[in-house]
C-alpha cells in the first residue's frame, strides 16, 4: 500500500519542534515519516542535530505512523548498539519501525577519531555490521573479528516482528550492490533519466520484488522565489556527487562548497516550486516507477504552510485507491 511520508530532518530543526511538525503531518494526512540520524549538520546555517534514536522513541509514542531511519553502522555506531536499539523501538511499535543502513559521510562518522576508510572498505565494513545485526535479531551469540569487532554479544529482548533492513544507495553502482542482501531500496530524488538507472540497478542486482522508498527534496513555499531563495539558504551545499559529500568533514566545508553554487544548480536536485499541482506530478511520476513510500522534505524551514498545504492539495489524490491511479 502506498505511503506518503513527511521527512524529519534533525540537522535543520530542535527535536521539539520535529515533534509538533510529525504530529501536524499526521493530521494532515501524511501516513508515513522518516528522520535523518546526523551528529553535524550539513551547514551552519541549518544549526542543529538532535539525537535521532531518543527522538524516534517519543516520535513513535506521539503518533500513529510508521518511521524510518537512516543509519551508518561500523564507525560512530557499533553495530550491535544499533541492533539493540533497533529491537527495542520494534518491539514497543510492532510493524511500524524500519531502519536503512549505508556507509555514511565522514561529517557524521568521522568525531571518532578513526581512519575514515576507502568506499570499498566502507562497503565491507556496512555488510559485516549488517550481518551481525540480523544475526543478534536471530538470537545468536555473535562474535565476530573483522572490520567491527563483536564479542560474545547476545541480544536478550528481540521483536516477535523483525524490522525491515533496506540499503540506503544514491548511485546505480551501491544500489545493485544493495539489491543483493537488503530487504529494500531507499534513494533520494535526482534526475529522473539517473533515478530510473538506481531503479534498475537495485532489481538487476536482486532487488526484483523488493520494496523501494524514496526521499524526495523538494521546496515549496508562498511563491517561486521564496521556494527558490529557501532551497538555495539551507540546501545549496549537498547538491555535489555523493563522493564529494562522504568525504567533507566539517560544516563550515560544506558551507564553502555551496559559495560556488547559483540557483540554477540547486534546481538541478531539488524539485522547486510553489505550485502543489507541480509537485503532485512529480510524485506520480515517482509512483509510476515502483516507489511505494516516497518521504517528502521540504529543504526550506517553511513547513507548517508545507504540511497544511500538501495534506490539503496532494495527499488526497496520490493516496486514493491504486484502481484510481491505474
Amino acid at each position: 500500500m502506498l505511503k506518503i511520508g513527511y521527512h524529519a530532518s534533525h540537522e535543520q530543526f530542535k527535536p521539539s519542534t520535529l515533534l509538533q511538525y510529525v504530529q501536524r503531518a499526521q493530521q494532515a494526512g501524511f501516513t508515513a515519516c522518516s528522520s535523518s540520524d546526523h551528529f553535524h549538520p550539513w551547514s551552519n546555517r541549518q544549526g542543529e542535530s538532535g539525537f535521532a534514536w531518543s527522538w524516534l522513541g517519543a516520535a513513535l509514542q506521539a503518533t500513529s505512523l510508521s518511521f524510518g531511519v537512516v543509519n551508518a553502522p561500523g564507525q560512530r555506531y557499533h553495530p550491535a548498539i544499533i541492533a539493540q536499539a533497533a529491537a527495542t523501538l520494534a518491539d514497543m511499535f510492532p510493524e511500524r519501525f524500519w531502519m536503512a543502513v549505508g556507509t555514511g559521510q565522514a561529517l557524521n562518522e568521522a568525531i571518532t577519531g578513526g581512519k575514515w576508510p576507502a568506499k570499498a572498505d566502507r562497503n565491507a565494513r556496512l555488510k559485516e555490521c549488517v550481518d551481525i545485526i540480523r544475526a543478534l535479531w536471530d538470537g545468536q551469540t555473535v562474535t565476530h573479528k573483522g572490520l567491527v569487532t563483536v564479542e560474545e554479544a547476545t541480544l536478550y529482548t528481540r521483536p516477535a516482528v523483525k524490522p525491515l533492513l533496506f540499503g540506503a544507495a544514491v548511485t546505480s553502482k551501491t544500489a545493485e550492490w544493495v539489491g543483493s542482501w537488503a530487504d529494500g531500496l531507499l534513494t533520494i530524488s535526482q534526475p529522473s533519466e539517473q533515478l530510473r538507472e538506481v531503479v534498475d540497478a537495485f532489481r538487476r542486482g536482486g532487488g526484483e520484488g523488493k520494496p523501494m522508498h524514496l526521499k524526495v527534496q523538494l521546496s515549496y513555499a508562498n511563491t517561486e522565489e521564496a521556494a527558490q531563495q529557501g532551497a538555495y539558504d539551507q540546501w545549496r551545499g549537498n547538491i555535489f556527487p555523493n563522493g564529494m559529500l562522504t568525504d567533507l568533514r566539517r560544516p563550515e566545508q560544506f558551507d564553502m562548497a555551496g559559495d560556488l553554487v547559483d540557483l540554477k544548480q540547486v534546481d538541478q536536485m531539488v524539485r522547486i516550486s510553489a505550485d502543489t499541482s507541480q509537485h503532485l506530478a512529480w510524485l506520480q511520476e515517482d509512483i509510476a516507477l515502483g516507489f511505494e513510500q516516497l518521504f517528502l522534505h521540504n529543504v526550506n524551514l517553511e513547513h507548517e504552510r508545507f504540511i497544511d498545504d500538501f495534506g490539503e492539495n496532494v495527499l488526497p489524490d496520490l493516496l486514493k485507491p491504486a484502481s484510481v491511479h491505474a
